[in-house]
């Protein structure tokens, strides 16, 4: 079976395609001759990645999923959410938007946060999301140099160590998108 994962984002796409069966030949944006960006104009999470796999569904008659990850933290009124990759600057700059996410959280005690993620899938024009959730807390500092986008101030509840600091593997079982990626995965196994 032939699905696209609706990326650009090789970080992303090498994390999704390890979690992936045999029988699933993944492609990307690249792979299918999609060079534009996909607009995220929606204002939730959930509207983003629909938006996505219904552009490529709509333009490329391919089965797809796409997903939408946002950084929720608890004192800053859950930003920078939806805008989680453009929080800086539409540059989507991880290191600006880590620096302002740390210096708008200086002196503040509460330091809950979550990463959510929610897939949307289209196989045969039929749509389904898929949401997960991972709760933790934004570090003071930077730790790690795994991963991408927030992970090195993002540490999971239960968890002594970031994002960044962990293997792909320790991640995986535990992160938003490895919970949402699981649903995805039993969804397409029945």
């Amino acid at each position: 079976m032939k699905l696209v994962f609706a990326t650009h984002n090789q970080h992303k796409f090498k994390e999704i395609k390890a979690l992936m069966p045999d029988y699933i030949e993944l492609l990307s944006l690249d792979d299918i001759g999609c060079k534009n960006e996909i607009e995220e104009t929606g204002e939730t999470i959930d509207q983003n990645a629909v938006l996505k796999v219904q552009h490529v569904n709509d333009n490329y008659n391919y089965n797809c999923f796409a997903d939408d990850t946002g950084l929720e933290i608890d004192e800053l009124g859950n930003e920078p959410g939806v805008y989680s990759a453009r929080y800086a600057g539409q540059e989507k700059n991880d290191e600006a938007n880590i620096q302002k996410a740390l210096k708008n959280l200086e002196g503040k005690t509460n330091r809950n946060a979550r990463f959510k993620t929610v897939i949307a899938l289209i196989i045969n024009d039929q749509e389904t999301l898929f949401t997960g959730i991972c709760s933790g807390k934004i570090t003071t500092q930077k730790k790690g140099k795994k991963g991408f986008g927030y992970d090195p101030i993002f540490q999971p509840d239960d968890f002594n160590k970031t994002f960044a600091e962990m293997t792909q593997a320790e991640k995986n079982k535990i992160s938003h998108r490895g919970k949402a990626m699981k649903q995805l995965l039993d969804y397409l196994s029945k």
